[in-house]
């Protein structure tokens, strides 16, 4: 903030002066329209900006409180962009208030930071992210208030009451951008709103180059081939200025002394890039009360050409006829019309506490997070974790990338939701991340499923993860058993697809790609679920059974004699449970009196044994900052996927003793999981950790985001929502196995766990992977307790896991179950 008093200055003389200072502008005449057009020279405003390559570029605060992007309906299962029916690849997210990462292309292409607004006034000079208290609530509601398309309304007040600004983000269904309409209003004389744009073309933030061409503002790369994001709005820019973040930019001119004054029109003429910005003036409102609105769109090309084309058609097309379009309308089947074609969603939201409002949410953000060049090409989340302390100046896809494992529980609970073209969709994609001796750069034994790609399949991390490789086989027997796929398809499947996951599941095999020479031993997995740790693994055993079961169902159906290779494996593995992953020799907890003079403890399941001997002191891997600790010290409750899945009743007395333990709120804050917070009507609700010793989060001693100067020991992995979910599903299973499910124990787990994840929602209703659990230092975000931090939100997981958790309490029965398991390892 600067100091010196600020001279006011008409609409009028602001236009005046803008002619006069020369920018080429289209419209330059002022605010009033009494005067002719001034004459534009180039004479006050510098060509190239100083100051390159500017700081080191970041991406923005990961907690988002909204994402969107056009509704799109498939073509013969795949998205076919045609002018008859053009496909919008344009995805956004919103931030602390303000737009924040927007892709273009394929999902993970980023193009831009942050757009956001200066405003100076008498005496000061706000950021509209730092100094504004943010609502957010959807455009487009139903009757319920449940939200009926991802088109949202921000209202940003200034702290000191001087100003607000609102704003309704969504995208164009007919082409490559994004409309803002936005309204300023002014609560004192002479505010002056600012643009700010900070592109991050092509997924990084260091190799751009940004221009001032006429009234609109460009940015592309300085390399070949690059994408073009063009900004224009309905009403002209007073001035504008290209310059360097940090070091030429407009926000560092307007804090000089409160005008725009140091006007450049490029960042290169030789082809130079860096960390820009882009920087317009609005005319001044210059009384109390007066307000300017306007449309302001972000057109996206591969040349300059197009970019600007398509950033000027939505202009012309205007507000409300985009608007429409985007929820649905007479030519356009918009979000609206996706939420109708799923049955069970308002029978649902019966068995919710916020009458099916995170419900709806749910479905738009998972539905959200597709690719749509390929489609089925589900995400985790729209996100770079902690992104405002990551450097953006290579490249990331971030968690804009494919887990198989995530993606089983987004195609779940799509078709929980009855949506069975996605998980289709989803199904058939599978197979480009799936290793096969044509993977470039493989040698040894396909079959298994790539750990992390793009969505066009490119490898980036090559882990062998074993619950990765049995999912697939899981929902191909999902969708076979729901008739998505027929008997002829299913067979197909397991010949080109399932067949070999389900024998690498038995065997396993020399692995030889990248960085990964190993030999794979099923049922010890090279990486579990947290792809962290090596061993035998209750929850990573959970879905090799169960997939073994599926994958020995289907081979049935197909007369493959390995059917009872399988099924005869998956009983040996489900024997085995007990002596490679239960403990009897706790150095946790409290002996059992009857056990005391044995010297054994009641057993329960450990978070991994490396070696497959629980009662031994084999400690496990340091990782994320953290010594490894003995492996009956941590805890981690992946033991209840035995349960979700079918492996072991919900009865068992391992399976309660292990609860117990991870119930106890006396443990150490390091190795303690459970943490309870309270819900918006005072109740109190569970929340989990990952487990004990986990590091994955923010530093309690400096509140420093995870990893921000490096991995030190005081990081700390926070309460992650999906695991209430997780715990609902036990219990409900539990209730049905002991004969307690009534009304009364349904409407009691609902309050507790259902109600539970929606308290983790933020405003937008989206539900983060991790919540402040209130350990150690609050951060500079001074989180509250149950509060998302900035590690990934909206993720998809957690969306997925409420979605399945409200099924299985309408249906009174676990989604997940599969009871071709239970019945084979029974026999």
């Amino acid at each position: 903030m600067f100091k010196p008093l600020l001279t006011h200055r008409s609409a009028m003389a602001t236009a005046i002066s803008a002619c006069i200072l020369g920018l080429s502008l289209s419209a330059c005449s002022p605010a009033d329209n009494q005067t002719e057009a001034l004459t534009v020279t180039s004479a006050e405003m510098h060509k190239v900006a100083p100051g390159a390559p500017g700081i080191e570029p970041t991406w923005a605060f990961a907690g988002k409180t909204g994402i969107g992007t056009s509704f799109e309906p498939y073509v013969n299962g795949q998205y076919q962009d045609t002018a008859a029916n053009p496909v919008s690849k344009v995805w956004f997210s919103i931030a602390q208030g303000v737009l924040t990462e927007t892709m273009f292309g394929l999902i993970h292409n980023a193009q831009l930071k942050e757009l956001q607004f200066i405003i100076s006034g008498n005496d000061f000079v706000d950021t509209e992210k730092d100094n504004t208290i943010s609502t957010i609530e959807y455009l487009d509601t139903d009757d319920m208030g449940r939200p009926l398309s991802l088109a949202y309304k921000i209202i940003n007040k200034d702290v000191e009451g001087k100003y607000q600004i609102e704003k309704h983000i969504f995208t164009d269904p007919d082409r490559n951008s994004l409309m803002m309409k936005v309204t300023f209003t002014a609560f004192e004389a002479g505010i002056t709103p600012h643009l700010y744009v900070n592109p991050h073309i092509d997924n990084s933030g260091a190799n751009d180059i940004a221009s001032v061409e006429g009234q609109a503002l460009v940015a592309h790369t300085s390399g070949a081939n690059s994408s073009v994001m063009t900004v224009k709005t309905d009403v002209d820019f007073v001035v504008a200025s290209a310059g360097f973040v940090g070091t030429s930019d407009g926000l560092m001119d307007l804090q000089d002394n409160g005008k725009l004054d140091a006007l450049y029109q490029t960042t290169s003429d030789t082809n130079q890039g860096g960390n820009v910005a882009l920087t317009a003036q609005y005319p001044t409102l210059a009384n109390a009360n007066d307000s300017l609105s306007f449309n302001l769109v972000i057109g996206f090309g591969k040349d300059k050409a197009s970019s600007l084309a398509t950033t000027q058609a939505t202009l012309d097309a205007g507000y409300d006829a985009v608007k429409q379009a985007y929820l649905g309308d007479d030519s356009h089947l918009g979000w609206k019309d996706y939420l109708a074609s799923l049955n069970p969603l308002n029978n649902m939201s019966k068995s919710t506490t916020d009458n099916g409002k995170l419900l709806y949410a749910s479905a738009l953000v998972l539905k959200a997070q597709e690719d749509k060049t390929h489609a089925g090409a589900l995400i985790a989340s729209l996100s770079n974790p902690w992104g405002d302390t990551v450097s953006a100046t290579v490249g990331s896809t971030g968690y804009k990338a494919v887990w198989p494992r995530d993606f089983y529980q987004c195609a779940m609970a799509f078709l929980a939701m009855g949506d069975t073209q996605t998980p289709k969709v989803a199904f058939e994609y599978l197979k480009q991340v799936q290793v096969k001796q044509q993977t470039p750069g493989f040698a040894g034994t396909p079959g298994w499923f790539l750990q992390k790609t793009h969505v066009d399949g490119e490898i980036e991390w090559v882990g062998v993860q074993l619950d990765q490789t049995a999912m697939p086989i899981m929902l191909g027997w999902k969708l076979w058993q729901a008739g998505v796929l027929s008997d002829v398809e299913i067979t197909q499947w397991y010949q080109q697809m399932l067949k070999p996951a389900a024998e690498f599941l038995v065997k396993g095999g020399k692995v030889k790609l990248d960085w990964n020479d190993t030999e794979i031993t099923p049922p010890s997995t090279q990486q579990e679920r947290w792809e962290e740790q090596a061993g035998f693994s209750p929850s990573t055993t959970a879905a090799v059974i169960a997939g073994l079961v599926a994958a020995s169902d289907i081979a049935t159906l197909v007369k493959d004699q390995q059917a009872s290779v399988y099924a005869d494996l998956a009983h040996k593995l489900q024997r085995q449970l007990q002596t490679t992953m239960v403990t009897t020799t706790s150095v946790l907890g409290e002996q059992s009196s009857g056990e005391q003079s044995s010297g054994k403890s009641a057993p329960y399941y450990v978070r991994i044994s490396p070696n497959g001997n629980p009662n031994n002191a084999d400690k496990l891997l340091d990782n994320n900052g953290k010594p490894g600790l003995d492996q009956r010290m941590i805890l981690d409750g992946g033991f209840l996927e035995l349960v979700r899945y079918g492996v072991v009743d919900a009865q068992d007395p391992v399976i309660k003793n292990s609860v117990m333990l991870i119930d106890n709120q006396s443990l150490e804050d390091n190795l303690r999981v459970k943490y309870e917070f309270t819900a918006k009507d005072g109740s109190k609700i569970p929340g989990y950790r990952r487990y004990g010793n986990d590091g994955y989060g923010e530093d309690t001693v400096t509140g420093l985001s995870y990893a921000e100067k490096g991995n030190t020991v005081d990081q700390r992995g926070r309460v992650w929502p999906f695991f209430t979910g997780e715990r609902g599903h036990y219990e409900l299973a539990l209730a049905k196995a002991n004969g307690t499910l009534s009304a009364d124990t349904k409407q009691a787990l609902i309050n507790t766990y259902v109600k539970g994840m929606e308290t983790f929602a933020n405003q937008g209703l989206m539900l983060p992977e991790q919540a402040w659990d209130g350990i150690g230092n609050a951060t500079p975000y001074d989180y509250k307790m149950g509060q998302g931090t900035n590690s990934a939100t909206p993720l998809a997981w957690t969306h997925a896991e409420y979605v399945k958790l409200v099924r299985s309490m309408t249906d009174e029965q676990v989604w997940d179950f599969y009871p071709v398991v239970k019945q084979q390892l029974a026999q």
